[in-house]
Formats: structure tokens, sequence, C-alpha cells
């Protein structure tokens, strides 16, 4: 889950970009790509600011939501005045991130001013680990981190003695 929404304290109209260097995809994981680290990130290191290209509710529904971008977009605040939500493609490697249920590193911030989130880690991270976000409980997929023990907690099975 997001922090929660800031407003950046920046220069006008400059925004700093900031990455975390030894940082590399690696392209056969469980969960298909995902972003690791090539060296130890300590707690609270900022792993990469990554631009927003907000959308429009309309260019949303009417073109992003048919197509496989649409798993890759993140729910984001109207501007000032509009109400609801809408989406956004996040630049970077932060529409890169994994999700994990349990074991998520990394905590995500939106700049709602500057129109980019902030990814920093949670924890410390070791090297060749894989940084993971929560995408938040309402998932559009099969949660590859979901456990043999939670699949039998859902369908009653934990009750059954024999």
């Amino acid at each position: 889950m997001p922090n929660d929404d800031t407003e950046a304290e920046s220069g006008e109209g400059v925004v700093e970009l900031q990455r975390f260097t030894p940082l590399y995809l690696r392209t056969n994981t469980p969960k298909g790509r995902g972003v690791f680290t090539s060296a130890p990130i300590p707690k609270g290191t900022t792993i990469e600011t990554c631009p927003a290209l907000l959308l429009s509710p309309e260019e949303n529904t009417a073109h992003i939501e048919h197509t496989s971008l649409y798993h890759y977009t993140y729910n984001w605040p109207l501007p000032a005045g509009g109400k609801g939500k809408t989406q956004a493609v996040i630049l970077g490697l932060g529409s890169m991130f994994n999700h994990s249920t349990h074991h998520q590193n990394v905590v995500w911030t939106r700049d709602l001013v500057n129109l980019v989130v902030v990814y920093r880690a949670a924890r410390d991270i070791e090297t060749d680990e894989e940084l993971c976000i929560s995408y938040g409980d309402h998932l559009t997929f099969v949660d590859a981190d979901r456990g043999v023990e939670s699949e039998e907690e859902e369908m009653g099975l934990e009750r059954i003695v024999l």
C-alpha cells in the first residue's frame, strides 16, 4: 500500500529524479519479470523516483482498460476540483515492481503536485533480493505469494479433523 500522498518540496518546475543504481531486471521469475538489487539497500533509501503519466478517465475507459497496459497502471486521484480517480502510467522501473502480500520490502508515495511516485526501502534489503511492493487487496491476478496454507484456510480445510 502506498504511504500518504505528498506534495514534494522542489524548485519551481524542477523534480529531482533518483535511482539506486545497482538494480537489474530478471525475466524468469515465478511472477514474470522482476526488479532485483545487486547490492544491499539500507532501510529508507530512495530506490527510484518515477514520473507519472496521468490518464483522463475517458482515455482510461475507452482505450487503456482494453489493453495489457491496464495491468501496469496505478490508481490516481483526479486533479483539484475533480471527483473520483483515474489511472496513471508510471514510467521508469515503477511499473516493474512485483506484488508481494507478505514480503513487500518497498513502499511508495505519490507526489500529486509533481506527478511522480517515490519508492523507498521499507527495510534493509539484501543483495539479489527481489524488490516488491503491495498492490493492495483487490488483485486482478492469482497471487504467486499465496501459499498452500491460505488456500486451505479459504476452503475451510483447517477445520477438518481426521
